[in-house]
């Protein structure tokens, strides 16, 4: 039987979210930002808060855009700029 890690502390089962949805969220989002949704004690989703969730997004941004600028410093067309001048 294989292991289903969960990554939160927050937990609720899908049986108490269909009974009260926003309470379960808020209270279970409150601290860390996220909660594990479970059925028959299994993750099935988790919830993010709206917080934790634009700040994923802008890390994700970041990293794309490292990437972006990690390819053209690669491929040698470098552009010399004054910062003065911006």
């Amino acid at each position: 039987m294989p292991i289903n890690p969960i990554y939160t502390t927050a937990t609720a089962s899908i049986s108490d979210l269909k009974k009260d949805p926003m309470g379960i969220i808020s209270a279970g989002t409150s601290h860390t930002g996220t909660m594990a949704i479970l059925n028959r004690n299994k993750p099935v989703f988790y919830c993010v808060s709206p917080e934790l969730f634009a700040y994923l997004q802008d890390a994700i941004e970041d990293f794309e855009l490292g990437i972006t600028a990690l390819a053209r410093k690669a491929d040698g067309k470098l552009i010399a700029v004054n910062p003065d001048e911006l």
